[in-house]
């Protein structure tokens, strides 16, 4: 890269090194960060991420009035002054008037020692609400009070002990995790090299093992095993030896603390040894448990990048900027902007193969969306003017110009990726049962092992040294702590794929323990497009008056059925004047009330009808079997009665037969007719099916049946059902658009389809098989391997070997949950 000038205030030898730390720019280092116009290179993607933030948030002038280098990892402040920027009034910390939250990347995360090590630190900075990290995502969800804390504080807190962390972006982190994987490629190349050659000057050692070998032979043998095993100490290792320090310094030793001194232990015994020209050595023994060790961290790192790639692609939809015809309709000049800077009004020209910037509404020309990777439907939908299209969705077939209807940061896709953000964060039972196992574990191992020492020493005083190092290298908490969230990143990833995605840590466990299954009817079981058949007037009302009143009624409504009448007036009364109702007001599971030219009209179910238009209405004599009737009232006169009907989803019958046939009860709960919600069950062989239910009947059902020992899974629209999805153990809501950051469900069903429950029920049958078998593995491997090393049985590099193999099955068997 070529030299840039240097920027006034800042450091004469700003170009030596990295512009932001001043440190040494590495071989290959490619990581250019672009500050007031110029490329500026930095010597990690550490050092880039909080560059880029430093100009995202507009203060690159830190770098153009600075009098010195940010602090490095070696320097004396906890956190660079420049992350001090990050101040409570950033919006993208806003919660509410009192709190804030974000999302952080924390590096050096290795295992659930780690985890409780962040939180117990973050939970006791004053101001802090909460803090919770994912070990398979190295995520931190951090919510704070804004009169008590700022973001500066956390990341000094977090400095405090050990961890380096920066804003959370997806494409930043994806840099930082391909960085680290070749940096280890690196650390794994040297290993796998410094062990084969001190395996060529080894065994020559073992097979003379007769007294055939020339004693000087044998010294320079280990002199030159000595210096080939330098390389993978003093380079290889550095991640363990980094991770124990951290660790040891914080007072809470994590997994890298028995490693590290494995690894001393046998280098300084050999060396030792090789020094005074008699006794064991274990240069074969420690290289190559390095590279085993780096191989299973490897692995790990890959399964870590996969963890993270669902919302990598979801940042990656995310357009940087649009093209805006500031002069429309008087002008087509399209001028390109940030994405962040659009407003709802403004207009927009999307190409073919571009993505949607924000939610926008087409005001010109026809063309086909793709909306995989927001509903994982891959077919394309024709979308023309005046229909809805969300950001972050691609414009498949021609330009169009859309009229923006919500900013970027409030779209859709913008809404989905806080979701994904969010979830994984929180940790299910079985799940914090590990941890808990974990964080004790290496206390535990430490003083075995120590007890060990102490009893060859005793015994056999020559055993006593490779006892020792074979029990701390033997043992693997990494597989115990990595056994759950493994499983669980591998499966929500695979999901979230599918267009199902879990909001809740619980969802997989709790699904998989269900005893009941509720199911809502309208847009759950049904399309939830109902139509309306036939209007039959009850009073003296023009039929085409009849459905512009309802119109005007449910205009303000998302329910289904609203909808359904509002088309059918667009369709059938388009001659009749429209009108504005007033103070219109919904009733949960009954209706609307309104006034339409001073007049007060009520719109919903017979009884609530009633109430207004009086007793002695008219059915009319159309046979209703099958369909929904709406009845229209005003003061003391019935109007008229819609009659609607929704078709079945094509893949209901399939999802009921299968949690039928998985051993669950089923029941259907529905706002609609007894006589109409039986039908939709018999057909669907549902033999529980009660209708007419209001929201708090439904919610009292579902904590009868809970209150009676059973688990719950509600499956509702998310609209009408907010309060029995939450109450619900687990619950699922069909996903849509603009209520998607609105919906209280565990779940979203972003495809729209309701087999995506049964498919989720069969991940979570296979997420908490591969759980239970990583648990039952890492548990059996420990309680058999640590006294088999204890006892003298296994020596140091099979120990090596077991510890590595031990955490590459746990990592290996969760993988297979993304191809199911």
């Amino acid at each position: 890269m070529s030299a840039q000038p240097a920027m006034a205030g800042a450091p004469a030898d700003l170009d030596a090194g990295c512009f932001h730390c001043g440190l040494p720019l590495p071989a290959g280092a490619d990581w250019p960060v672009d500050i007031d116009g110029a490329a500026r290179a930095m010597c990690c993607p550490g050092c880039a991420a909080v560059a880029r933030s430093i100009v995202e948030i507009g203060q690159a002038a830190y770098y153009r009035d600075r009098s010195a280098f940010a602090a490095s990892a070696a320097g004396s402040e906890l956190v660079p002054p420049e992350l001090q920027l990050y101040d409570n009034a950033d919006v993208r910390f806003a919660l509410d008037e009192a709190s804030c939250e974000t999302t952080l990347a924390v590096e050096g995360i290795r295992c659930a020692a780690c985890v409780w090590l962040v939180e117990r630190r973050l939970t006791r900075l004053p101001g802090v609400q909460a803090a919770k990290l994912n070990v398979a995502t190295e995520r931190l969800y951090v919510r704070w009070s804004k009169d008590a804390c700022r973001p500066g504080d956390i990341l000094a807190a977090l400095r405090q002990v050990g961890y380096a962390a920066y804003p959370y972006d997806a494409v930043r982190h994806g840099e930082q995790l391909r960085g680290a994987t070749k940096t280890l490629g690196r650390q794994l190349f040297v290993a796998g090299l410094s062990m084969m050659q001190v395996m060529m000057y080894a065994v020559p050692v073992y097979l003379a093992d007769d007294g055939t070998m020339d004693d000087n032979i044998a010294g320079l043998m280990r002199w030159a095993s000595l210096l080939l095993t330098l390389p993978a100490i003093c380079y290889s290792a550095q991640p363990f030896f980094k991770g124990a320090w951290a660790s040891l310094r914080a007072r809470a030793p994590g997994m890298d603390v028995p490693v590290a001194l494995g690894i001393i232990a046998a280098f300084a015994g050999s060396a030792v040894a090789t020094w005074r020209g008699h006794g064991e050595v274990y240069f074969d023994s420690a290289t190559m448990f390095i590279f085993l060790l780096l191989c299973s961290r490897y692995l790990e790192l890959l399964a870590r990048r996969k963890a993270a790639s669902a919302l990598e692609r979801l940042q990656h939809a995310l357009p940087a900027c649009a093209a805006r015809l500031d002069g429309y309709p008087g002008s087509r000049a399209a001028t390109v902007v940030a994405a962040a800077a659009l407003a709802a009004g403004d207009v927009i020209l999307v190409k073919p193969g571009e993505a949607i910037a924000a939610d926008a509404i087409i005001i010109e020309g026809n063309t086909a969306i793709d909306m995989a990777l927001l509903t994982g439907e891959s077919a394309a939908q024709r979308k023309g003017p005046g229909e809805a299209v969300p950001g972050g969705a691609i414009n498949a077939s021609a330009a169009v110009l859309l009229r923006v209807s919500r900013p970027a940061r409030e779209s859709t896709l913008s809404d989905l990726i806080k979701l994904v953000e969010r979830a994984g964060l929180g940790k299910p039972r079985i799940a914090q049962w590990a941890d808990r196992v974990a964080s004790w574990f290496v206390v535990a191992l430490l003083l075995f092992a120590l007890a060990s020492f102490g009893f060859w020493y005793w015994y056999e005083p020559a055993r006593a040294w490779p006892v020792a190092i074979a029990v701390l290298v033997v043992s693997c908490p990494c597989a115990l702590s990595l056994a759950t969230p493994s499983a669980l990143a591998a499966a929500t990833d695979r999901l979230l794929r599918r267009g199902v995605l879990i909001v809740r840590p619980h969802v997989l466990e709790t699904l998989h323990r269900a005893t009941h299954v509720v199911f809502d009817k309208t847009g759950t079981l049904t399309l939830g497009k109902p139509v309306v058949r036939g209007v039959e007037p009850l009073g003296a009302m023009a039929r085409e008056l009849c459905l512009r009143v309802g119109a005007a009624l449910e205009a303000g409504s998302a329910h289904p059925l609203a909808r359904a009448i509002v088309e059918a007036a667009d369709a059938e009364a388009a001659g009749v004047p429209q009108s504005h109702a007033e103070a219109v007001e919904e009733i949960p599971g009954q209706g609307l009330q309104g006034t339409l030219d001073g007049r007060r009209y009520r719109l919903g179910n017979a009884a609530f009808v009633a109430g207004l238009a009086g007793p002695g209405r008219a059915d009319g004599a159309t046979d209703t079997a099958g369909m929904t009737p709406v009845y229209l009232g005003a003061e003391g006169e019935w109007l008229a009665r819609f009659l609607l009907s929704d078709a079945l989803r094509a893949d209901a019958a399939a999802v009921v037969d299968y949690f039928r046939a998985a051993g669950k009860s089923v029941l259907l709960l529905s706002g609609d007719q007894q006589a109409l919600t039986q039908a939709v069950a018999a057909g669907l062989g549902i033999d529980v099916a009660r209708g007419e239910c209001l929201p708090d009947e439904k919610l009292r059902v579902v904590q009868q049946l809970q209150a009676g020992g059973a688990v719950v899974a509600m499956v509702g629209d998310g609209i009408n059902d907010a309060a029995v999805l939450s109450a619900a153990d687990v619950s699922f809501a069909m996903g849509s658009g603009a209520a998607l950051a609105q919906a209280h469900a565990d779940t979203v069903l972003l495809s729209g389809r309701l087999s995506s429950v049964a498919e989720t029920a069969r991940a979570a049958a296979a997420t908490m098989a591969v759980i239970r078998q990583n648990l039952a593995w890492a548990t059996l491997y420990n309680l058999l391997a640590i006294p088999a090393a204890a006892l003298g049985y296994l020596n140091p590099w099979l120990s090596g070997l077991g510890m590595a193999l031990s955490s590459a099955v746990v990592i290996a068997n969760a993988l297979r949950l993304r191809r199911n």
